[in-house]
């Protein structure tokens, strides 16, 4: 009875394996479905954190007279008064005192030759005046006494108190003593352009500035021997180059086609390599009259309508022809972008700014065109990167890169 009561007490396990089976589906496929929206989570942060390949401008600055500008062209500033200042005389330079960038002013004495020789030759020239001047006035005092005696031997001959030869020795001595003194004043008129002549010797060993301006370079120093006539061996012939810098301007080459486009009194504008932030007014003040046959082109002068301390002799520019005088509020620069930067997003004008390689949608406010940019009132400024044909999918934070040119 005991065996039998145990018997009963085992357990079936032939219908647990089915049911096992059964709860073990549902557990797959949930583990499936998770890892799959795990794949396609993972998908879409790669997808967002992956960068995208786009082509940049940078904002710029623009001058709305490219707008007006009928020819551009190209050439150096020149000044309209230079010398290279020499000495007429030969000698050694004894003294110099001008260095490159020195004002001077016309007359100002810039160096000066050894000129002791000529110097004591002007003093022996003035001395001579002097003995000339005295003899002039001992030959005046003969006269007068001449003079006086001739006037008595006159009135004494009339009431026939002298004889007649003793008249005629009077007269004699009074007739001598006028030609004397026309001897002296010609002694005295040549030791004076003698000495003018001694004078002219010594000016000529200074050298002076023919104008006011400023020197711009220095050919000779101390000690060099410099003439008018530079063949000799290690002779310098100009010892300083100067300029009148209020008479600069701009002498541009135009090509002949486009000569109809140029006429006196024209309106341009001037941009120095050296000052590329400025622009000058000019205006068309000369056109030479001949072509370079070689190149084709014609030399057109352009005077500073405003002046600037910077700009320097020999320095390029470029030269817009305008077609019309720029008001006063036209000539100062604006903050242009390409056109096919700007796209709409929500009704605005918006562009995408390229920061930390990221696309940072900004919204800007557009102005009048320049040339083939667009005039950027409010929003992006000069120097930013900026998108060039943002997709339709770019939203601001997108992960970005430029495209290799």
């Amino acid at each position: 009875m005991a065996k039998e009561d145990l018997s009963r007490l085992k357990i079936d396990r032939s219908g647990a394996t089915g049911i096992t089976g059964r709860r073990k589906r549902p557990q797959l496929m949930v583990t499936f479905a998770a890892a799959t929206a795990l794949i396609l989570l993972v998908a879409l942060y790669l997808r967002a954190s992956a960068a995208v390949e786009v082509e940049s401008a940078t904002v710029a600055t623009a001058y709305p007279s490219q707008s007006f500008t009928l020819l551009n062209a190209t050439g150096y500033v020149v000044a309209q008064r230079k010398a290279a200042v020499a000495s007429k005389a030969t000698g050694r330079v004894e003294w110099l005192g001008v260095t490159e960038g020195s004002e001077v002013t016309k007359n100002e004495i810039i160096a000066r030759l050894e000129n002791a020789d000529v110097s004591a030759a002007m003093e022996q020239a003035a001395a001579s005046v002097k003995v000339a001047e005295a003899n002039l006035q001992h030959g005046e005092a003969e006269l007068a006494d001449a003079q006086a005696a001739f006037n008595r031997s006159h009135e004494l001959r009339a009431k026939n108190f002298i004889s007649q030869s003793a008249y005629d020795i009077a007269a004699a001595r009074y007739h001598k003593a006028q030609a004397a003194v026309r001897g002296y004043q010609a002694s005295v008129s040549v030791a004076k352009a003698n000495h003018r002549a001694a004078q002219i010797s010594v000016e000529q060993t200074l050298i002076r500035a023919p104008f006011d301006g400023v020197v711009l370079t220095k050919s000779a120093n101390i000690g060099d021997v410099v003439t008018p006539f530079s063949s000799a061996l290690d002779a310098k012939g100009a010892v300083v180059t100067m300029a009148d810098m209020d008479t600069l301007e701009v002498e541009a080459d135009v090509a002949e086609s486009n000569l109809s486009k140029v006429k006196l009194g024209q309106p341009c504008e001037i941009q120095l390599d050296a000052l590329p932030e400025v622009r000058l007014r000019g205006v068309v003040q000369g056109i030479v009259p001949t072509v370079d046959r070689a190149k084709a082109t014609v030399v057109v002068k352009i005077r500073f309508v405003d002046r600037d301390p910077r700009v320097l002799p020999e320095m390029s520019a470029k030269i817009a022809f305008l077609e019309k005088e720029m008001a006063a509020g036209q000539r100062a620069a604006r903050t242009v972008v390409q056109p096919n930067a700007i796209v709409q997003r929500n009704g605005k004008n918006v562009v995408f700014v390229i920061k930390d390689e990221k696309a940072i949608e900004t919204p800007i406010e557009t102005g009048e065109k320049i040339g083939d940019m667009v005039e950027v009132l409010k929003g992006a400024e000069a120097g930013d990167k900026v998108i060039l044909r943002p997709s339709h999918g770019l939203d601001s934070g997108d992960n970005v890169k430029i495209a290799a040119k």
